[in-house]
């Protein structure tokens, strides 16, 4: 009987082994048409199947052992397909669909069609160099963050986009980073690689967002008037020659409910006229008291392409956004030299319920390629911008109140009303020469442009501001002198008198949250002053290859000239110019692994009105322009054959001219210059399959951020203000493979660290290091093209501060929250 068991239980254990197991499928192209000659291959550690598709698309393999395989499939001019299934229990695995998609073409000059691939790589630039150029053979760092990898991240907005990317330190809740330890300014955003106004204080959408590019360092050589850290460049959703159409739908913490839509596809059937529609809509509110957004996003784009030779596209892109600025949390000043981050709880704003801040912004671009002969193209581009803001904000002078002896009261914040109104006309013209030809061994590609960059803020623009302290005889002086306390109305608090503010402190003791009527203030009234800014460029441009090298050379010559009272009698001009040269090397070690050694130059204007409010320069003309230089090196490999790319860099920034605030409690928009100042870092960034269900995204930076000189001599050579010493940031998906008891889950997993900060304006306390732990949950249905994702954000519900400016300005990051999608693709 025992070996009637034994028996039994071996075949028992060997019957999955020698089973038989089957599959079947189809592989289309995107537009469903049947591909024939496609190749599938099986492969495991110890088998290998291969099959061909017939003219239906359709292929079938038989006889196969049970075991883990890795499916490729490919067919000429598609990527390739892979991925991992499972023939285990079930004998047959049949109906798999596989759609491939069509390789992109680097042919088009300016990007006029959409990127086809799904990854969290891309391949290739537009932006860095004004034309299309692989990743790898490019002088300079680049961090991408993919359309793939937003959605899987579920970043609805730019911020939680490019905390991706290495050496990418958010300032504030603002649309303001640091980029490698250097701080931006408020010359707004680039898109498709031309420079807008103004989107600094409300978040960009990443609806209409094809992919963000983080170009490291000073790339004055490509854009005008640029950050010395580095450019972040929103590549906009072009349309595809196939039709795909997706919606989602989602809601989750803080009363947050969005909406949005994703159609391509062509409009006639020779694919000459393609079309994209984006949209989104979101309501939501905040875990910080009163703070909530409406955001509407409307992006339609047409692409004509009749033959090889020309391709035009023309976008719009509508936003309109309406809220409530948040100026951070506030919190006591150092009780015994001891400062506490968590005196007052992270929600805390000190704001007022009928606060709002309204902006609307339209942009229409297009762009043109055409092949004039063999060889030789040209490239246009053109933008229109509109943008307007309507500000009504309550909010701090940045310092405490002040009692009678003009001693701080750390449990009061002085307060001020800023009513603005202004709007902005922005155009932008690029066009250029594009010759490719080839001298012997050596393949060039030269261009030869021109550049205009013009942003004009128009008549009618205003700012109203009250603050100060009422005069006994009723009225108001933005000063306070001890020495005449007499001739200032008091008020008590808490027993300790105080001169009466003209627009009430904000008790953080006890804070109370009241409609105010501002017309029990008394303001000052400004009228902003009508400004032309303009900047014309010409540029040579030559990327050389040989053999292993390829090298990238340019001279930009920018001239800079700033109208302050435009068309008024009491016209300024203010003009700079400057020629700036860029230089970089690649050489080929292998044909998977690149090396690079680059330098440039930067140059950006600082006249009145280069910020979102005209300040005028302490000589009365302008400040000295913004200058910077960046020495890098570093290498650039595709791993895994071909499935992970990896950049990796050191550097060295050094900027002078730097333009601050003064933090003159007495006169808060007072701006000054600050000497100097260097960064050098290490840089790491790798995405791509590390499985073929395994998707990754990881980055690192070490900066070493210092203050080379300054007006204060204690700050040479001290640590810049919001730059962690390290920082990273992980993100993986894992889908499970087909053939398995998870195989429609998929899962999530990110981690963010940065390391602590040193604030803005205070140097007397740090912002805390911090680590997140971020995950998700996808669903998708075998065969069904619907996706439901639970993504859960700041899983451990970590209380940390994303920076700070001083004590009355810090900004906590969110606690846990969760977001629920459903998307349909179809």
């Amino acid at each position: 009987m025992k070996y009637i068991v034994l028996i039994t239980s071996y075949m028992l254990f060997v019957f999955p082994c020698l089973a038989q197991f089957s599959i079947s499928g189809k592989v289309e192209s995107e537009s469903k048409e049947p591909l024939s000659g496609a190749t599938i291959e099986l492969r495991s550690k110890k088998n290998s199947y291969s099959a061909i598709s017939n003219d239906q698309g359709i292929f079938s393999l038989s006889s196969l052992a049970g075991g883990r395989y890795m499916v490729k499939v490919s067919s000429i001019g598609y990527e390739e397909y892979i991925e991992t299934i499972v023939l285990d229990e079930k004998k047959v695995l049949d109906d798999l669909k596989i759609r491939l998609i069509q390789s992109h073409s680097f042919l088009q000059s300016v990007e006029v069609t959409g990127r086809a691939s799904r990854k969290y790589t891309s391949d290739y630039s537009f932006g860095a160099t004004k034309t299309a150029m692989l990743n790898k053979d490019i002088p300079l760092g680049i961090a991408t963050i993919t359309k793939e990898l937003i959605q899987d991240r579920q970043a609805f907005q730019l911020a939680d986009a490019v905390k991706i990317a290495s050496g990418v330190i958010p300032s504030s809740y603002y649309n303001q980073y640091a980029i490698r330890g250097i701080s931006q300014n408020e010359e707004g955003q680039i898109i498709n690689g031309m420079r807008t106004r103004q989107f600094y204080f409300l978040q960009p959408l990443t609806t209409n967002i094809e992919r963000v590019e983080v170009i490291k360092g000073p790339a004055s050589a490509s854009f005008s008037s640029v950050d010395p850290g580095g450019s972040i460049n929103l590549v906009t959703k072009k349309p595809l020659d196939v039709s795909r159409k997706n919606i989602s739908i989602s809601a989750g913490s803080f009363s947050t409910i969005r909406g949005t839509l994703d159609f391509t596809g062509p409009l006639n059937e020779s694919k000459t006229l393609l079309y994209r529609l984006n949209a989104a809509y979101q309501e939501a509110k905040s875990f910080r008291d009163l703070i909530g957004q409406k955001n509407l996003l409307l992006s339609p784009s047409f692409s004509y392409i009749p033959n090889k030779k020309t391709s035009v596209n023309v976008e719009l892109i509508y936003s309109n956004n309406d809220g409530k600025l948040d100026r951070g949390q506030p919190i006591f000043g150092a009780i015994a030299g001891q400062t506490r981050l968590n005196s007052t709880p992270i929600e805390l704003n000190l704001g007022a319920p009928n606060d709002y801040f309204k902006s609307k912004e339209l942009i229409v671009m297009g762009n043109l390629s055409h092949e004039l002969t063999k060889g030789v193209s040209i490239i246009a581009s053109y933008m229109k911008q509109t943008w307007n803001e309507d500000l009504l904000e309550h909010r701090t002078t940045n310092a405490f109140a002040i009692d009678l002896q003009n001693q701080p009261v750390t449990t009061l914040a002085a307060m001020q009303l800023v009513q603005r109104q202004q709007n902005w006309n922005i155009d932008n013209y690029n066009s250029y020469l594009k010759f490719d030809f080839s001298t012997g061994a050596v393949r060039h590609t030269l261009l030869a442009g021109y550049d205009l960059h013009s942003w004009q803020k128009l008549k009618g623009g205003g700012q109203n501001a009250a603050r100060g302290f009422y005069l006994k005889d009723g009225t108001v002086t933005n000063s306070f002198n001890p020495a005449n306390a007499d001739n200032y109305q008091t008020i008590l608090v808490r027993g300790i008198t105080l001169p009466r503010p003209n627009v009430p402190h904000f008790d953080l003791e006890n804070p109370v949250y009241t409609i105010r009527n501002i017309s029990d203030y008394q303001f000052s009234r400004t009228q902003l002053p009508p400004a032309l800014t303009t900047t014309n460029s010409v540029f040579i441009q030559e990327q050389l290859q040989w053999r292993k090298f390829t090298l990238l050379a340019s001279l930009r010559n920018e001239w800079f000239r700033d109208l302050t009272n435009y068309k008024n009698a009491n016209e300024i001009t203010v003009r700079q110019s400057r020629l700036l040269p860029r230089i970089g090397l690649t050489y080929s070690i292998l044909p998977a692994l690149n090396i690079y050694a680059t330098y440039l130059q930067g140059f950006q204007p600082q006249a009145n009105t280069v910020t979102l409010m005209p300040v005028a320069a302490p000589s009365g003309s302008s400040f000295a322009p913004l200058e910077s230089d960046l020495k890098e090196m570093g290498m650039k490999a595709t791993l895994l054959k071909g499935k992970l790319f990896l950049n990796a860099a050191i550097y060295e920034i050094n900027q002078r001219n730097i333009l601050m605030n003064a933090n003159d409690t007495t006169n808060p928009d007072l701006l000054v210059t600050r000497g100097a100042e260097r960064s050098r870092g290490f840089e790491m960034d790798a995405a791509g399959y590390l499985l073929p269900n395994w998707q990754i995204n990881i980055s690192y930076s070490y900066i070493d951020a210092i203050i080379v000189n300054d007006r204060e001599e204690s700050l040479k050579g001290a640590r810049k203000q919001n730059t962690p010493y390290n920082s990273g940031n992980l993100w993986t998906r894992y889908n499970f493979a087909r053939g398995t008891l998870l195989k429609d889950l998929g899962v999530g997993i990110g981690l963010q660290y940065n390391g602590d900060r040193i604030p803005w304006f205070n140097r007397s306390f740090k912002v805390p290091a911090y680590t997140l732990l971020d995950m998700a949950v996808y669903y998708n249905p075998s065969g069904s093209n619907m996706q439901l994702s639970l993504q859960v954000n700041n899983l451990l519900d970590e209380t940390y501060w994303i920076g700070a400016q001083n004590y009355l300005r810090l900004f906590p990051g969110a606690p846990r929250n969760l977001m629920l999608t459903i998307s349909y693709s179809f």
